[in-house]
């Protein structure tokens, strides 16, 4: 089996490539939608959150509060590291126990923040999702119904395109102009070929 990590910065069409690679027949694991759910489920990592963040990381339903939750996040760059510290264990280890649980040839992790989580360790390869700067300033301020400004921050906060571009092992450019099926299609061939 092929563990693959697909990153990208903010607008980049990570998720978009993700649901392509899907229907490819590749079965794919989003960190974010997943961390979001185990924040919820495992009782150890609510109580670890509560004790950390406070009681209103939770709402009355048992939900998390993820607009209080982003609110601490953005406080103060500890807030991140030391969520984090806490959050990202419990995804590892259920990424594991998730690619056990597959039989495809090859797999995938969805994750936006893949080198900065050390998530890049989980994989056997790296496809980067590049697309131009201004197109993923648009594509985010559309998608989340939000303010430039906001987006810009959010972008500033990630590790630079060019960084990801250098070390990642297969770069995809989801620009609008260039297909991204036939793209997928050669790097699936690629990847199958070199396991052989």
């Amino acid at each position: 089996m092929i563990r693959l990590g697909i990153t990208g910065g903010i607008g980049s069409g990570k998720s978009f490539v993700s649901r392509r690679l899907a229907a490819m027949g590749v079965p794919v694991y989003d960190t974010d939608s997943r961390a979001r759910q185990l924040m919820t489920e495992r009782a150890a990592l609510r109580d670890s959150l509560t004790a950390l963040v406070g009681e209103g990381v939770y709402l009355p339903d048992g939900q998390l509060d993820r607009p209080f939750l982003a609110a601490y996040l953005f406080a103060d760059p500890t807030h991140t590291a030391a969520v984090n510290a806490r959050v990202h264990p419990c995804v590892r280890d259920d990424f594991r126990q998730w690619c056990r649980r597959q039989t495809a040839p090859v797999v995938a992790m969805e994750c936006a923040i893949l080198y900065e989580s050390g998530f890049d360790t989980e994989v056997d390869r790296v496809l980067m999702v590049s697309a131009p700067w201004e197109l993923r300033l648009r594509r985010a301020v559309e998608r989340d119904r939000t303010t430039e400004e906001k987006v810009r921050m959010r972008m500033a906060a990630q590790l630079a395109d060019e960084e990801k571009c250098r070390r990642a092992d297969y770069i995809l450019l989801n620009d609008g102009i260039q297909e991204v099926d036939p793209q997928l299609q050669r790097f699936l061939k690629t990847l199958k070929e070199r396991k052989e």
